[in-house]
């Protein structure tokens, strides 16, 4: 498994503990294929109250705040516990994975990608994730779906699509994460990565 491959198994297996991250709906959704566009089915929100008034209205920016706050004192902590150079979070509160993959990468630590050695800093990351602010599924969807094309069409053949099931999104990649049959330290990639990396909305970047 190389390098890259343990990176973004790393952060998957991080994200996947914390219930909070998982890119999902309340309402269900539908499977996806490899043609069209698949679409989480049209149930009410649960971000609406039962009188049908938007209960969010007014809480966008305090709680995205909150997230950026709680993203920093995971931050501080990794700064404390695994390293000193450990990036800022986005100005959106979500991490900055392009930043952190490098980091690992050239210093060989894989506790940087998990939340610090036995998750010493696990605590703070789940707490910054629970203040997370709502994501859009579908279009969380649609990105990934344009990134996997993307990653095809420059060269990746075995790049599979992301799925709708459930009201969730499974991100697309490589087909045999196990036992990768995608090279991610090859040129083919690393460049094929370069030219779609902006096809993935924020907070997607690493995700497959």
């Amino acid at each position: 498994m190389t390098q890259k491959t343990r990176s973004r198994a790393a952060r998957l297996a991080l994200l996947i503990a914390v219930p909070a991250l998982a890119l999902t709906t309340a309402c269900g959704g539908a499977e996806s294929s490899d043609e069209g566009v698949a679409s989480v089915s049209k149930a009410p929100s649960t971000d609406q109250t039962k009188n049908g008034a938007d209960s969010s209205k007014g809480k966008g920016a305090q709680g995205k705040s909150a997230f950026y706050d709680a993203q920093m004192k995971f931050v501080q902590c990794m700064r404390k516990k695994i390293t000193k150079d450990y990036p800022d979070p986005k100005l959106s509160g979500h991490l900055d994975w392009t930043k952190i993959n490098q980091l690992q990468e050239e210093s060989g630590n894989d506790d940087i990608a998990k939340a610090g050695r036995a998750g010493a800093c696990a605590p703070e990351m789940q707490k910054a994730m629970s203040l997370e602010p709502p994501r859009d599924t579908q279009k969380d969807y649609e990105s990934m779906l344009a990134h996997a094309k993307c990653m095809r069409a420059h060269g990746i053949a075995k790049f599979t699509n992301p799925r709708l099931k459930d009201g969730s999104v499974m991100p697309g990649g490589d087909p045999k994460p196990a036992s990768p049959e995608i090279e991610q330290d090859s040129p083919a990639y690393e460049q094929a990565t370069q030219a779609c990396k902006d096809k993935l909305l924020d907070g997607l970047d690493g995700m497959q």
